[in-house]
């Protein structure tokens, strides 16, 4: 038998996996952003690509 240090082991790292439409609720996207989202990865898409190809309208006043 073999016994393996807690402390040693690697951490398993989990992705988070959206779906489109929750995403974009909870970010306050437009209809036009999701349906563009939804073409680009289909109904599901990790954190990193939403994050990353979502498009901001400028704040600006």
């Amino acid at each position: 038998m073999q016994n393996i240090d807690s402390t040693a082991a690697e951490p398993i790292v989990t992705t988070r996996v959206w779906s489109i439409a929750d995403f974009c609720l909870q970010h306050r996207l437009d209809g036009k952003e999701e349906a563009r989202l939804t073409a680009l990865f289909g109904q599901f898409a990790t954190t990193s690509e939403l994050v990353h190809n979502v498009t901001r309208r400028s704040r600006s006043r």
